[in-house]
């Protein structure tokens, strides 16, 4: 590549490298023992979300070297730095989970920080877990230099007594175990073998679906986003994605002529298309709102209403990411939809070409079952649908992806708790009957705050074999895990005094994943009575991150963001 398209007269980092005022600059970077050719090249930040508290993030750091080699090959300067993860396995069913959700706010905010402090020229950020993806893609999109997403991978499937297992079985485990149907032995054996390497949880959970969104949004390398966390081939990966950012550099290719409302598009039909995770539904939105383009749940909805479910992956499905790695990899899924009119193929990619492009030498493979062809789906509605009703003017949205037909009508009295811990415990002790409608409220973002995945809950309710004879909703949030008729992002949520927050026990809940309702059997003047008689709760953080983001989230509906966006944007990073 000819290092002069790398003149610095418009990269930010002329800030802090150009010019005899700068030298007090240049001296901390000789200090770290850069050369001067090096400080005179695009320095490109590489962001990770590496930590030591889940397997999720613990291959970030090896697969960071390998793409600063990457950038350094191309001719720029890595500057590798890190990140916070607040890893959802290890935060669920307890306090910790209200800080999952803030904390992509956060990964977004420090990236933003680090970059802007430093004046880097461009970014390749790598992350593991849930949360950390979007924030990643949220940072790239409201930075706007050329960026490129890398994720980490997925673990490989455990094995207890010769099934696969994933950590959605060890969470339906203590179901099983809380009812007696699972020993202490046997919960202590399947505990130590069912997570057996690094990597995120490995099925379509928030992880992978979230990495699937990296592909077809078109931030990620093809094929990049479906290699598990110890395949030897993500190093290449990586290095490939280093180098691929310098010529975005050269192109002056940017993330928001990227992320635009068509490929916003695509990245709801693949989580459809993949039954992928209801929090897809909060993100999308988020990462739309910073590049200022309006793109809500209901958009999102509209999008899972006409996509076809035809990846047959975990939860509800079969097989797990790496099955579909091997059987062609996102690519696959992705070849399919485009070539029977699902996906935009003119949408611009990293790699300089469109999404039709990349797709062009793709070859569907006849000898795999884990993806249908587009066709020949497995249900023609998609993995995921929307939900609108008197209950949730606002929206909500359930995953039905390996749910029976019949099973996607539910209509029965209403259990009502005002926080997850309290159902759980009702759960653990079968305090509940069939046919219940369980309702969690003040989980929502504002109410949570944070707005709480109920896995512990839902994967209970499985494990004691409830998990088709109950319905729950809430104004929280599911895990991609979850499945059975679990209805999340219910809004307005309870604190901002939403119908959800007016429901008594018995109220009559009927929900419709068909039709798309969600309707509780009260007219609109007992609402309105009840409504007046409603005060707003006192949530038990009054100070602190969890508080402060209280303070300014906005809905579910809108992606539970805590900012103008790029609406509100006077002047952009990249053109400072």
């Amino acid at each position: 590549m000819d290092v002069r398209v790398f003149q610095k007269g418009k990269l930010p980092s002329r800030h802090v490298t150009e010019g005899p005022e700068r030298a007090p600059h240049r001296s901390y970077l000789f200090a770290m023992g850069l050369t001067r050719e090096q400080i005179n090249q695009p320095l490109v930040g590489v962001a990770s979300c590496w930590n030591e508290a889940a397997p999720c993030n613990i291959s970030l750091m090896r697969q960071a070297q390998a793409v600063k080699k990457g950038v350094a090959a191309a001719g720029g300067t890595p500057r590798e730095f890190c990140t916070i993860t607040v890893t959802d396995g290890i935060a669920m069913g307890h306090q910790g989970m209200k800080a999952s959700l803030v904390s992509r706010e956060v990964i977004a905010d420090s990236v933003e920080l680090t970059m802007r402090g430093h004046c880097y020229d461009a970014l390749v950020g790598l992350a593991g877990c849930d949360k950390s993806l979007p924030g990643m893609m949220m940072a790239m999109v409201r930075l706007n230099v050329p960026s490129v997403f890398v994720y980490g991978g997925s673990i490989l499937p455990g094995v207890f007594r010769g099934q696969q297992v994933t950590v959605q079985d060890m969470f339906e485990a203590v179901g099983k175990h809380s009812v007696g149907a699972m020993s202490d032995e046997d919960l202590a054996e399947i505990e130590e073998v069912a997570c057996p390497s690094a990597g995120a949880c490995g099925a379509q959970f928030t992880a992978n679906t979230m990495a699937t969104v990296s592909e077809a949004i078109g931030l990620a390398l093809p094929y990049s986003a479906g290699a598990p966390a110890p395949y030897e081939i993500r190093d290449k990966f990586c290095a490939a994605s280093g180098e691929i950012v310098m010529e975005l550099i050269a192109r002056n290719i940017r993330p928001r002529d990227i992320v635009t409302r068509k490929a916003l598009e695509n990245a709801a039909t693949v989580v459809a298309a993949s039954g992928g995770s209801t929090n897809a539904a909060l993100h999308l939105p988020a990462i739309a709102h910073e590049c200022g383009i309006k793109f809500d749940l209901f958009d999102v909805a509209e999008i899972f209403r006409k996509t076809p479910y035809i990846a047959d992956l975990k939860p509800g499905g079969k097989y797990l990411a790496k099955d579909m790695f091997e059987a062609g990899g996102i690519p696959l899924l992705m070849k399919t939809l485009l070539d029977h009119g699902y996906l935009h193929g003119d949408c611009i990619t990293v790699t300089g070409r469109t999404i039709a492009e990349n797709m062009a030498s793709v070859k569907w493979n006849p000898h795999q079952d884990v993806v249908y062809p587009a066709d020949r789906p497995i249900t023609k509605t998609g993995g995921v649908v929307g939900l609108k009703g008197n209950l949730a003017p606002e929206g909500a949205i359930v995953k039905v992806a390996g749910m029976a037909p019949e099973k996607q009508v539910f209509s029965g009295p209403a259990r009502v708790f005002d926080n997850e811990e309290d159902c759980f415990q009702a759960v653990k002790k079968r305090d509940y009957v069939e046919g219940e409608v369980l309702v969690i409220r003040y989980e929502g973002p504002k109410g949570g705050p944070g707005m709480r995945e109920m896995l512990a809950t839902t994967a209970a309710l499985y494990g004691q074999g409830m998990g088709d004879k109950v319905a729950l909703i809430t104004d929280g949030r599911f895990s991609g895990a979850t499945r059975g008729f679990c209805v999340g992002h219910v809004g307005p949520e309870a604190a901002t005094g939403g119908p959800i927050a007016l429901l008594r026990n018995g109220d009559i809940i009927t929900l419709n994943a068909i039709t798309g309702a969600i309707d509780v059997d009260l007219s609109d003047d007992e609402l309105k009575a009840r409504r007046a008689e409603w005060k707003p709760r006192e949530t038990d953080y009054g100070s602190g991150a969890i508080w402060k983001y209280a303070q300014t989230v906005g809905s579910a509906r809108d992606g539970a963001v805590t900012h103008p966006g790029g609406k509100g944007e006077v002047r952009c990073y990249a053109d400072l």
